[in-house]
């Protein structure tokens, strides 16, 4: 054992001892930062606008701050990115996390000297988490690797701007930076197919230990190694026992990257945005990300189902239940109040309090009442996977209203690595397995409104020329899961 493996394994315990203190008093902690966001943010134009001198309680601040998406709040993001001071947090933000929206254009998030440290923090407590539970701290002698943005920040009325990971590669901590790869220029490349390529030059002859992105991204990075080497990853990186992902759910693409590897490795999720850090794999055993409840964010959640209607109840921590649907708002020391950032989640536990992301609120399959989401797709793939000899790169579903004959179905495209055996039980297991989770669905198809899906096979690379065709390969880009129109479906 290292010296550097030695006091990781130290501090990791003593991270996790302090954290068990927050981890413990969840409602306490959540209402302390209720109070301190209110009570920092009073004398700002939006405290001013939205009363926070009179809120005392959550009731207030439900009766005041309405549910807001990046357009409820642009006006006063539009002043913040304009220089002015005081207007969403004191003072002004360090940072702009500069993001694409469908509706908005370029959307700026700010990230403030207040919650820029949660952003960094998530990351490493992720890390130290794992290491307290498994022993494993080898890791930290070799060298790491995040496929991330380009850390080449702009400036825009004296606060800097770019992707938050190009923000983050900024707060590499010393005693890390020379285990970390790949070099500072290669990062700032910012073609995509040019900057994997480079990566892989840097990267296929070193010691890698942790590797680190988006899973669709890192596989295009491990096809490129294999290509390259002619061996599996897990042989040319002999010491490589762990990934690190966040965005996407993993267990889709895990059976190929087990090909890929060849071997399980560890593996760690975590939820960051541009707007927080939300939470992050505390065990290797339980289901589910602890959600950080101390880290700068009040949470409430609103019911998925409810939350097109008028007023829909919005609820804290302590009134939240296992296995519902919930649409995740945050206000936060950044700045965002009452914020719908899109993305649905569920608790799996209550003590602690885990999550799992489910999906989108705006990435649904809903033309005929049936309510599908991001995680039922995903789950009936990874059953129809167990079942079968298939290996699946990539696959998005959209519904096909109108048919040149026969009754409407959904259609999966699929980029298969190995295409199944039997293509036509494949689909069947895959319809059997959307029929057992989603009630909806499964009306529809025994009262003859849809037939049995259809599988449209993807050629290979296929998804990845179509992020392209629009501008979104590689980097933090992600391909919905799933839509409730056929955009995506006619382009592939």
């Amino acid at each position: 054992m290292s010296i550097k493996s030695f006091f990781a394994k130290i501090y990791a315990k003593a991270i996790v001892s302090k954290n068990q203190k927050w981890v413990n008093n969840p409602i306490e902690t959540q209402n302390k930062i209720f109070q301190d966001l209110i009570l920092n943010a009073k004398n700002t134009a939006f405290g001013k606008d939205h009363n926070f001198n009179s809120i005392r309680n959550h009731a207030d601040f439900v009766k005041n701050v309405p549910i807001n998406d990046y357009e409820g709040l642009r006006k006063y993001v539009d002043r913040v990115v304009q220089g002015e001071e005081n207007i969403l947090w004191p003072g002004k933000p360090i940072y702009f996390a500069k993001t694409s929206g469908t509706t908005s254009g370029a959307k700026y998030i700010p990230i403030t000297k207040e919650s820029m440290p949660f952003h960094i923090e998530g990351a490493k407590n992720a890390i130290l988490y794992y290491i307290n539970e498994t022993g494993n701290a080898d890791f930290v002698d070799g060298k790491m690797i995040f496929l991330q943005g380009s850390p080449v920040l702009e400036e825009k009325n004296g606060i800097k701007l770019g992707r938050l990971s190009g923000i983050a590669a900024h707060y590499v901590p010393s005693y890390l930076q020379k285990n970390r790869l790949p070099s500072w220029e290669t990062n700032c490349i910012e073609d995509w197919e040019t900057k994997v390529d480079a990566v892989v030059e840097e990267t296929y002859k070193q010691n890698m230990t942790v590797i680190s992105g988006i899973p669709s991204w890192v596989q295009m990075y491990f096809e490129k190694l294999i290509e390259k080497s002619n061996k599996p990853v897990g042989e040319l990186f002999k010491n490589f026992n762990l990934f690190i992902y966040g965005g996407v759910n993993y267990e889709p693409y895990r059976q190929k990257f087990e090909q890929m590897i060849g071997r399980r490795v560890d593996s760690i999720e975590l939820f960051p945005a541009s707007e927080g850090f939300f939470a992050y794999q505390d065990s290797q055993k339980a289901k589910g990300m602890l959600l950080l409840l101390n880290s700068g964010i009040f949470y409430e959640f609103i019911k998925a189902d409810e939350f097109f209607t008028e007023n829909p109840k919005r609820y804290t921590i302590g009134e939240v239940e296992l296995n519902t649907n919930y649409v995740l708002i945050l206000s936060t020391n950044a700045g965002l109040w009452g914020y719908n950032i899109g993305d649905t989640v569920a608790f799996t536990s209550l003590k602690p309090y885990r999550i799992m992301v489910t999906g989108r609120i705006k990435h649904y399959i809903s033309a005929f009442g049936e309510h599908v989401i991001g995680k039922e797709v995903e789950t009936a793939m990874q059953e129809a996977l167990s079942a079968s000899d298939a290996i699946v790169n990539e696959f998005t579903v959209a519904p096909q209203i109108n048919p040149t004959e026969g009754l409407p179905y959904h259609e999966w495209f699929i980029e298969f690595e190995k295409v199944p055996s039997d293509l036509d039980a494949f689909a069947l297991k895959i319809d059997n397995a959307m029929r057992n989770q989603n009630v909806y669905y499964d009306d529809l198809i025994v009262g003859n409104v849809l037939r049995s899906l259809k599988i449209t096979q993807v050629p290979v690379n296929g998804f990845q020329n179509y992020m392209k065709s629009i501008g979104k390969l590689g980097g933090q880009n992600k391909l919905p899961r799933l839509s409730n129109d056929r955009k995506i479906a006619d382009k592939l």
